[in-house]
């Protein structure tokens, strides 16, 4: 009895998600007959807000961690920090949809090796305040975070995350020495938002020429900019890169073009059957990551 009552709730859901999907797509088309740009400025901002409900439950090793916060925006941003004053530290950084509970393997497993873990929430996610959320505002967060609470001798991020990370990279001071470790990263920002236009049923020129044009006012560099592609270039750190031959989310065929540029300080690790979020909880790779940190 549970557990069709479980079966039909889950059933439920999904009928229901799909309605409101269908409602936005509605509402966006009926947007875009009388403006173009009005259009585009709603998909950018449901591009950003996350939409998954927050974990409220801590697990165990959070209960024991010290809070964090500081003022980013105008709004408050959460984390955990756990063996301060260790040599070696490590900053975690989630993706989109996600928040520093889903973590919780990785602070252990770093703790018995005796390292200073750090961990935010992104704006909009987790106990962290805000709405919306992108990457040059995720980038500039975790520069912040450094900022406050580094340097780091050690980086792990996926995802979204992943793209936020490298584009901060860029301005934090490191070295050859620094370990930096990308989980499925949204490699190429062009996909992305290629992927959620098609999703969202406005894949038009005219709405990606006007999305392209907010992109551009709010960080002054155009959509392309926005690639790991550019960025891992000018980043001196030893990268280890983790992608799926399955991943539906972040495309390997946009890191299989980072993987063909033979950057020697970069060493790429194809997964299969792991998918975009398996890939993080899969015990081989969790080890193998908090070896290499």
């Amino acid at each position: 009895m549970i557990t069709t009552f479980i079966i039909l709730s889950l059933s439920w859901m999904k009928i229901k998600q799909k309605i409101a999907i269908g409602y936005i797509r509605l509402k966006l088309k009926a947007l875009a007959i009388f403006s173009k740009r009005k259009a585009a400025e709603e998909a950018f901002r449901l591009f950003s807000t996350p939409y998954l409900p927050k974990i409220k439950t801590a697990p165990h090793i959070f209960e024991n961690a010290e809070r964090l916060n500081f003022s980013f925006n105008g709004s408050k941003t959460h984390g955990y920090r756990w063996n301060h004053s260790r040599p070696h530290k490590i900053l975690i950084i989630h993706g989109f949809d996600s928040q520093a509970y889903k973590f919780s393997k990785y602070v252990e497993m770093l703790l018995k090796k005796d390292h200073e873990v750090v961990i935010f929430d992104a704006p909009a996610h987790g106990d962290s305040e805000g709405k919306t959320i992108n990457a040059l505002e995720y980038s500039l967060m975790i520069k912040e975070v450094v900022k406050l609470y580094g340097p780091f001798s050690g980086f792990m991020a996926h995802s979204f995350g992943g793209i936020a990370l490298c584009l901060a990279l860029e301005d934090i001071p490191h070295d050859e020495n620094t370990k930096v470790v990308f989980i499925a990263p949204a490699t190429e920002t062009t996909t992305t938002l290629s992927y959620a236009m098609d999703f969202l049923g406005v894949h038009t020129k005219e709405i990606k020429k006007e999305i392209d044009n907010i992109v551009f006012e709010i960080g002054g560099k155009k959509t392309e900019w926005y690639s790991m592609k550019r960025a891992v270039h000018n980043i001196k750190a030893a990268m280890l890169w983790f992608h799926d031959q399955d991943d539906a989310i972040t495309p390997v065929s946009d890191a299989l073009v980072v993987k063909n540029g033979n950057l020697p300080n970069i060493e790429f690790v194809i997964t299969h059957g792991l998918g975009h979020h398996r890939i993080y909880h899969d015990h081989d790779v969790r080890q193998r990551i908090v070896d290499f940190l």
